[in-house]
Order: C-alpha cells, then structure tokens, then sequence
C-alpha cells in the first residue's frame, strides 16, 4: 500500500480514536516526554543558548529517531501494521477532545456562575493567571486557547505527519512540548529556551496558516474571518498564534487579545477583530469549540490531499526516469550491435 494511503487511513483512525477516547488520565506519552525532557534539563541546564540548542536537538531529535525506529519496524509487514503505527502515533500528538472538554468544563461552569470552579480549571488550559481574570476574561482566555491549540495540538501535527509521517508527528509534538516547557520568556529560559522557541516558530508556520485558512472556510463569517486576519494577525508576538487567532476572532465575530496576566507579568496585547467584534461571552466557548472540530477535518482533509498528490508526483517522476533509463539502455544496445 502506498504511502499516501497508510497516512490517509492511520491519520483518520487516529483523530477518531481521539475523537472517542481522548487522552488517559495516567501513562500518556507527551506526559513521558515532558518528564524525559524535564531530566535532561536538570542535566545540562546553564544560562546560554549552546546548552539550550543542545537540549532541543537531544529531546525533539530523540522523539523523531524513535518515529524513525518505529516506521523502519513495521516497513516490511502488512500494510495494517503500518496503518495501526500511524494511528496510534496521531492518537497520541493530538489533543482535540481534551481541549474541547478543558474548554467546556471551564464553560459549564461560568455558565452556572461558579468562578472559583472556572478559576481552578483555567490553567489546565493555558498559563493566565485566572485570579486576576473576571467571568468574561476567563471566557476570552478560553477562547483564544482554543484557537491557538487547534494550530498547536492538532493541524500542525497533522501537517508534519502528512510531511514525514511517523517521525514527523513524534517530531512536531516534541518541539511543541519544549516550546511550553522552555520556550517562554522567563528569567531562567530567556536564553536556555531561545532554540526551542526558534525552532516551535519555524515548524508551527505551516499548520498555523493552514488552521487560519481552514476556520475561514468552516467559520459563520468568512469575510469577518479573512478581514481581521488581514488587519489583525501581525499586531500578535507570536507568528503562528497571530493568524489563528485573528481568523478565530474574525469568524465567530469577537474580540480577542488586550490585556493579558501570566503569573504577575501583565501583558498588553493588541486587540484582534477590534472594529467588528463584540466582547467574547460564555456561549462563544461552545462555538469555538465546534469551530475547533470543523477545522480539523478541514485540515486532515487538505493535508491527506496534499500527501496524496506529493506521492503521485514522486511516482510519476520515478516513472519517468525508468522510462528514460530504459528507452538509453535499448539506444545503446542497438549502437553497440551495429558496430564493425
């Protein structure tokens, strides 16, 4: 079986496994991940970025080799081993249902009025400092989690499966993981995490275009969608949250961004979808929710598509120069025997 086909039948097993089981609460793998890098950081944590890089190249290299080890092992079996590799390896990257369920558990009980509740599920969902975030901040703070997270922890995986397969969804992931762990700009990280930051930016830049393109076309407004995309996604620090965000904000027809609080550090941020949007309300996470689920079909379907046409346009030019190559050998047989 093609490769194209392997991704295609083991990236859509795997969201749906997801889609049914979501994470386990003990032994998840990104959960073994974090602890292995969170060793090797105590093992050569120093204030520069030479040690940083190296940690990266250690923890997100490990996790491809392992990709690499584990495609290897299952080459020459059937095509449903190779099938159940790939599944299993989407299952584990990807986190949809669990964000979806954080991001409800957080709605259910703003809806009911019970801050404290909401207050202490926040930062299973993002690092806001919920003590200084009212009903209505924690509801944008979910929102826009929602939306980051869908680039983070679905699409862009799903983009580097379609790239590379195996390894690339191990791959992505880890970097993903060092970018949360080390990536932010602390005292202790400033320089040690600049290469995971570095390298989070570079290989999120195409899933998070992808998720901003896919929530324009699955979003209530589209044209909300591609204006505050346009207007809005270069005002945000980060490359790849920017237009995911704004596409977000743009398509449910809220306001995302301004002031932020990350354990005291106040941030302020400008605002996305400003001149169109209204104040993000507790109903908004459910619709992003959905907008979130849209998306990730969208996404599988576009890069199945792309992995699709990627193998055929190798087999062809594989094709081609068999062809070439042979059509040679018969010219030079024919030239040898006509010889004196």
């Amino acid at each position: 079986m093609r490769a194209d086909r392997v991704f295609a039948y083991g990236a859509t097993a795997g969201l749906i496994g997801d889609r049914i089981l979501g994470d386990p609460r003990r032994g998840h793998p990104v959960a073994a991940f974090g602890r292995t890098a969170a060793a090797v950081e105590r093992a050569l944590w120093r204030d520069d970025r030479a040690r940083g890089l190296l940690h990266t190249l250690v923890c997100a290299g490990g996790a491809a080799a392992l990709g690499v080890l584990g495609a290897r092992a299952v080459r020459s079996r059937p095509a449903a081993a190779r099938i159940a590799l790939t599944a299993a390896a989407t299952w584990a990257v990807v986190g949809g249902t669990s964000l979806g369920r954080e991001a409800r558990a957080i709605g259910g009980a703003l809806a009911v009025g019970d801050t404290e509740v909401a207050r202490e599920r926040l930062p299973h969902l993002c690092g806001r400092d919920p003590q200084a975030l009212d009903d209505q901040q924690m509801a944008r703070a979910v929102v826009e989690s929602v939306a980051e997270n869908t680039s983070d922890a679905v699409v862009g995986a799903l983009v580097w499966g379609a790239v590379a397969g195996v390894p690339g969804l191990l791959a992505f992931r880890a970097v993903n993981t060092l970018d949360a762990m080390v990536g932010h700009r602390s005292p202790r990280y400033l320089r040690y995490g600049w290469a995971s930051a570095r390298l989070d930016d570079l290989a999120g830049w195409p899933g998070a275009r992808l998720t901003a393109i896919a929530a324009v076309l699955a979003g209530p407004d589209r044209r909300g969608a591609v204006r505050a995309w346009r207007a809005d996604a270069a005002a945000h620090p980060s490359p790849n949250a920017g237009p995911v965000e704004a596409a977000f904000a743009g398509a449910l027809g809220v306001r995302l961004g301004g002031t932020l609080a990350y354990g005291g550090r106040v941030e302020h941020r400008a605002v996305l979808n400003g001149g169109a949007g209204r104040p993000v309300e507790v109903a908004d996470i459910e619709r992003a929710v959905r907008l979130s689920r849209r998306v990730t079909w969208l996404a599988l379907g576009a890069c199945v598509a792309a992995r699709t046409l990627l193998s055929r346009g190798a087999g062809s030019s594989r094709n081609s120069r068999s062809s070439f190559n042979s059509r040679s050998s018969r010219s030079s047989r024919r030239t040898r025997k006509g010889r004196p």
